[in-house]
């Protein structure tokens, strides 16, 4: 292997994101059903399997999730939605969300970005 090869591999490994290696990291070692993938500024990619149940509190910046896997529903600020793979999810900075009866195989990307407060703070 030459050294740019290595380079240019440690180079897309910071521009891509694979689910099978962040998977290989769940659970973690304290149990969390979550791995960072990315980051970049405010940005944060990471996968999130629960399993049972989903303990989630809200969030200090806005997120959204990409459904990779599994179905369920998504419950978010008293609203209630049937989500499967590919389905787009969003919760604002502080919204109380959760998922609730969903599959074993649930695995969504979670995307946080923007400043503490959500983009909705930041424009008022």
């Amino acid at each position: 292997m030459t050294m740019s090869s290595d380079v240019e591999r440690e180079e897309e490994r910071k521009r891509t994101a694979g689910i099978e290696e962040a998977l290989a990291r769940l659970p973690g070692p304290r149990g969390e059903r979550f791995a960072k993938v990315f980051e970049h500024g405010s940005l944060l990619i990471e996968v999130y399997a629960p399993r049972g149940t989903d303990p989630q509190t809200p969030h200090a910046r806005d997120e959204a999730y990409i459904v990779a896997r599994g179905r369920g529903e998504y419950v978010v600020e008293g609203g209630r939605f049937a989500f499967g793979p590919g389905d787009f999810l969003f919760a604002a900075a502080g919204e109380v969300h959760r998922f609730e009866n969903f599959t074993e195989d649930l695995v969504v990307w979670v995307i946080f970005y923007g400043p503490e407060g959500g983009e909705r703070a930041a424009s008022v």
